[in-house]
């Protein structure tokens, strides 16, 4: 069985986490922290049965929750600032670390990167656990190899409560793009082209642009466009739910606990690709 700490267990991804955590055979949820609903029963927050009975913990107590409860794994699907405090102590404590958190920063992944091979606790960090997005992440640098003379668009759109812009996916597309055309996303990036109703932008070269759409409850959608003289081609994927960034996490979660390697891993790798 593996042992595994969730964070976030009443967020929206941590939810779906969690009911997927309890329902399978091959995992034990040792622990569940939070900063909301401290001391409340898991039980009463969520739609399957708990049979540990588990108690929301106080997520300031981290390290004597990893000492009392000793995961082997820890899940965290919640904001930057959280994440990059909590899985610093995990993998300081040898816990293997699945972070599907977005706009973390790069400060944050070069020490957690150095803790990682240090403490010998493997991580996935992932923008998206989607199986369809990371065949979107193989397919898009391919297709801009036979297309660098033309235009590349990123187009994303998400729920009106989602904290960065662009999101962690597109722009790990543009960077896996840039990539293959011989740049750097930061020479080439541009995002959006208006600078104010008196000050707007015309025409695009050499460059990756990105727009963001923010409304409703939409759950991610992304786009590619390659546009050429008289055609263009359209990558595109939507998520219908969540659940397919939770089923990826099920994978990383039976993945990290045997990896040999002492370093981050990507979804790519779990799924082979």
């Amino acid at each position: 069985m593996i042992k595994l700490l969730i964070f976030g267990p009443t967020g929206s991804m941590g939810r779906l986490v969690t009911e997927l955590a309890l329902k399978d055979n091959e995992i034990q949820t040792v622990a569940v922290c939070d900063i909301n609903n401290v001391g409340t029963t898991l039980q009463s927050l969520i739609a399957v049965e708990d049979k540990n009975k588990l108690i929301i913990e106080d997520v300031n107590n981290l390290q004597q929750i990893i000492e009392k409860t000793k995961p082997e794994v820890a899940v965290d699907f919640t904001i930057a600032k959280a994440t990059e405090k909590n899985c610093m102590i995990c993998v300081e404590n040898g816990v293997r670390c699945i972070i599907g958190t977005t706009a973390l920063t790069d400060e944050f992944l070069k020490k957690f990167s150095e803790l990682v091979k240090k403490n010998n606790a493997p991580a996935v960090i992932s923008p998206n656990m989607a199986t369809g997005v990371n065949l979107i992440f193989k397919v898009a640098g391919i297709l801009a190899q036979y297309l660098s003379d033309w235009d590349i668009e990123i187009i994303e759109a998400h729920h009106k409560r989602k904290l960065d812009s662009p999101s962690g996916t597109a722009l790990k597309i543009g960077k896996i793009i840039a990539e293959s055309l011989g740049q750097s996303l930061e020479t080439v990036a541009k995002f959006g082209r208006n600078k104010g109703l008196n000050k707007r932008e015309v025409g695009a070269k050499n460059e990756i642009g990105f727009h963001a759409i923010r409304g409703g409850d939409i759950v991610g959608d992304h786009t590619i466009l390659y546009a050429g003289p008289g055609e263009r081609i359209e990558l595109k994927h939507q998520a219908h739910s969540r659940m397919c960034f939770a089923e990826g996490a099920m994978k990383a979660i039976k993945f990290i606990v045997n990896a040999k390697e002492n370093k981050i891993y990507n979804t790519n790798e779990i799924l082979g690709l």
